[in-house]
């Protein structure tokens, strides 16, 4: 049976909750990843993503150099443990659909990440892509609450939409 740790990528970067989100996103940029866990010590306290930058900092107005990884993290992020079976942990990721998880090991330090990347190259296709289905569920955005910004982009009416040509 496949393990967590056969798969997972080691060796991960962490950042504590007082780093600047602008340090994050640099480290994403860096290590070409889309997710940072943070920890406060060798405790994981979150998770930051680049949907959380976005979302929670840009879209708010918040400056990326002066605004703490805590104000835009995810609390409480799910993690798995190493040594729990790969099938066990996608099933957990579809449910919640997540892309990535921290793992951690039996003494709760981190120990790496898990992606469906890496269950993708190291496991099996098919298994990836049944996540992946179920993770981007609903596959439509929600445009139920739209900014000024959304315009024709967001599925908007923006007053400067040039007209259809047929």
């Amino acid at each position: 049976m496949t393990r967590v740790a056969d798969v997972m990528t080691r060796g991960v970067r962490a950042l504590p909750p007082h780093e600047s989100v602008l340090k994050a996103a640099q480290a994403m940029d860096e290590l070409d990843v889309g997710a940072i866990p943070v920890c406060e010590g060798s405790a994981l306290v979150g998770i930051v993503t680049d949907r959380d930058i976005v979302r929670r900092g840009v879209a708010q107005g918040c400056a990326a150099g002066d605004t703490a990884l805590a104000a835009v993290m995810t609390r409480d992020a799910q993690w798995c443990f190493e040594d729990q079976p790969i099938d066990e942990v996608v099933h957990r990721m579809k449910t919640a659909q997540l892309r990535r998880m921290p793992v951690l090991d039996r003494e709760q330090q981190l120990v790496g990440m898990l992606a469906l990347g890496d269950i993708a190259t190291k496991v099996n296709d098919a298994i990836a892509g049944d996540a992946l289905e179920r993770i981007s569920e609903p596959s439509v955005p929600d445009r139920s609450s739209q900014s000024a910004a959304a315009g024709p982009a967001g599925g908007g009416t923006g007053a400067n939409t040039p007209p259809r040509r047929r």
